[in-house]
């Protein structure tokens, strides 16, 4: 059901792409944005991602061609329903309790696999989107939160968009077919999308669904600077896609959702949100293969840092530093000699949330399960377990596999981030005791060589 682009840009987001449905040929006006009458009677909309304003190389906008400008709708309602995954309680008073910021915690944290939904209730994608741990404010523009999704039914004549941010979505169970005002996609585990804001769409899974979503606010996605790296590594422009213009034309009521500073809002339409018949711009949903990063890593000495492993960033004011990153930790070779191969004690001036969709991650092996996920803020104190430890400073420094058929990643960020009160319910209260057999090995008479 899903075609794609080739997605030929990433840094700068200076190039144009266009795309139009096949059953309507030429629907893209010639020479012109937005032609005194469309071809086909469609209507010309811009969707803005950055200020008008914006320098040539950060100005991101597409011009949608549609058969209903998206202004045909009700005003927007107070949405007085959700879902709290603790029990999976449905509450009405239009405020989830359990869901609101808790204290901040500088503690180690991890959570079990987080429950879906049992099959007595029919959860959706966006009812199951639930807030894991957040920092700073949509409303100022500038932050990121982190989500779970948690679902068991696909969105039916029900679509939604994001006002705060862009959505970087992870699956960890279950394929998500997702329908955008763009065109069509699918995204199984080892794969990602960006559902950038204001974009409209609608997801349908086949069964039970759980994953993982990155918020940022303010700013977008980008490839990281290569550096010394050169012209080639990490993730290549040319292996990112976007979808093939797609649309529908019916006049059944609609649904559509929005995210807007943190509350949800509805509103009602007679017709199909996704009716773009044609569409160009650098301002697209888009996928990537997570199987097709190209590892660098060390083939000498030392642990290099986890920042060789990013796979998109959003920068900062500040150079060097990002608000958010996606990094992951693939299967790949190990091969450095005389050194300590896994990661290195650590306090770090950023948080650190990891996730895992599918194996066991090589630093980790015991309680670090596919579906939960681990925080480790600002200056906290982290690293390898006890157990991870003493193999790796024992093993013989052979070419070993790291990872195969496992995916771990990390969404790290400049930022202090507070959880949420509902994810206490599945903290691993044990999880500091993986350091604990760490013994004391200090001998002043003997020098390791």
């Amino acid at each position: 059901m899903t075609g794609v682009n080739k997605f030929e840009y990433m840094t700068g987001f200076g190039n144009e792409f266009a795309s139009e449905d096949s059953r309507c040929p030429n629907a893209l006006p010639k020479g012109q944005n937005s032609p005194q009458k469309c071809p086909y009677g469609l209507y010309a909309e811009q969707l803005s991602g950055t200020a008008f304003t914006a320098p040539r190389e950060f100005n991101r906008r597409s011009w949608l061609y549609r058969i209903r400008p998206s202004v045909l709708h009700e005003p927007f309602k107070r949405t007085e329903k959700g879902y709290s995954p603790v029990n999976w309680k449905q509450n009405l008073s239009g405020d989830l309790k359990d869901l609101e910021e808790d204290y901040p915690n500088p503690n180690q944290m991890r959570w079990k696999p987080f429950p879906l939904p049992p099959t007595s209730q029919r959860i959706d994608w966006q009812e199951g989107l639930f807030p894991v741990a957040k920092a700073g404010d949509p409303s100022t523009r500038t932050g990121l939160a982190v989500h779970i999704y948690l679902c068991n039914v696909s969105m039916d004549k029900t679509a939604m968009y994001n006002s705060d941010g862009d959505f970087l979505i992870v699956p960890q169970q279950g394929a998500l077919n997702i329908k955008t005002e763009f065109g069509r996609m699918r995204i199984e585990p080892t794969e990602i999308c960006v559902i950038q804001q204001g974009m409209r769409f609608s997801v349908s899974v086949e069964g039970p669904s759980r994953g993982y979503v990155l918020e940022i606010y303010g700013s977008h996605f980008q490839l990281p600077q290569l550096g010394p790296i050169g012209a080639n590594g990490l993730a290549s422009p040319r292996d990112f896609e976007t979808p093939v213009a797609w649309f529908e034309d019916n006049n059944e009521e609609y649904i559509i959702r929005n995210k807007y500073l943190n509350t949800w809002w509805h509103v009602k339409q007679d017709h199909s949100p996704f009716d773009v018949v044609a569409w160009h711009g650098n301002y697209v949903p888009y996928k990537y293969d997570l199987k097709k990063f190209m590892t660098i890593n060390s083939v000498e000495y030392d642990h290099c840092d986890p920042s060789i492993f990013t796979v998109l960033t959003c920068p900062s004011n500040k150079p060097g530093t990002a608000i958010a990153d996606f990094v992951i930790f693939p299967p790949r070779w190990s091969v450095a000699e005389h050194t300590f191969r896994p990661p290195y004690y650590h306090r770090n001036c950023m948080s650190e949330f990891m996730g895992l969709v599918t194996g066991t991650y090589e630093a980790k092996e015991e309680g670090f399960a596919p579906g939960g996920g681990s925080l480790h803020s600002i200056m906290t104190p982290h690293g390898p377990d006890t157990e991870c430890f003493e193999s790796a400073s024992n093993a013989e420094l052979k070419p070993v596999r790291l990872g195969d058929n496992a995916l771990a990643f990390m969404f790290e960020s400049s930022l202090g981030m507070k959880t949420t009160k509902w994810v206490n319910n599945y903290l691993d209260p044990n999880y500091y005791k993986c350091w604990q057999g760490l013994k004391k090995q200090f001998n002043q008479m003997k020098i390791n060589v």
